[in-house]
């Protein structure tokens, strides 16, 4: 059984998912791929332990207080290569940015392999079902630009300036990006 809930937040209504004990799911209405790693029933429990967890977690993230990943229990559904790209991707620091080419090279080199395809590593960040808290979001081009983002690229703008903005100190994101 798995277990959902939702809730809102600044940056719009988020639905959760669970295991019972770990957060298997975070998506944004109408996000690319919304729940597609669920292939069993739900049910809702908003009460869950994990949910209250994560509700908190995102409370902090939203005032700019900058939660660590290491704080929730996650369990993402995937494939050992998509794993391995969101364990990275929980390595890029609040506020900052890296590019699909420099995952690439990391995954490369871990494995000691000459090179891994960017277009891949895209693949699976496309694919991340914890948004936000697996800061998919902070995955840019090898030129600078905003591509790809499961909720969109508005919002994907909006959670990068929301970071960049509150690093320092923390501040209300409906003050900073005005919503």
């Amino acid at each position: 059984m798995i277990y959902t809930t939702k809730i809102p937040s600044p940056a719009g209504k988020i639905t959760l998912a669970s295991d019972g004990i770990h957060l298997i799911g975070l998506w944004f209405d109408g996000q690319q791929y919304f729940a597609h790693t669920i292939k069993e029933e739900t049910k809702e429990n908003p009460g869950l332990y994990i949910f209250t967890q994560t509700r908190d977690w995102l409370d902090r993230y939203f005032s700019g207080r900058q939660p660590a990943v290491r704080e929730l229990s996650l369990r993402p559904d995937g494939s050992v290569f998509r794993r391995e790209v969101w364990k990275l991707l929980c390595e890029i620091p609040y506020g900052e940015v890296t590019t699909y080419g420099a995952i690439a090279r990391k995954i490369a080199a871990g494995r000691g392999q000459e090179k891994m395809s960017a277009q891949a590593v895209g693949g699976a960040i496309g694919h991340n079902p914890i948004s936000i808290i697996i800061p998919c979001h902070r995955v840019i081009g090898s030129d600078g630009s905003l591509t790809g983002y499961g909720g969109g690229l508005e919002l994907k703008q909006k959670l990068l300036t929301f970071e960049k903005q509150t690093a320092e100190e923390p501040v209300n994101y409906a003050d900073v990006l005005g919503t």
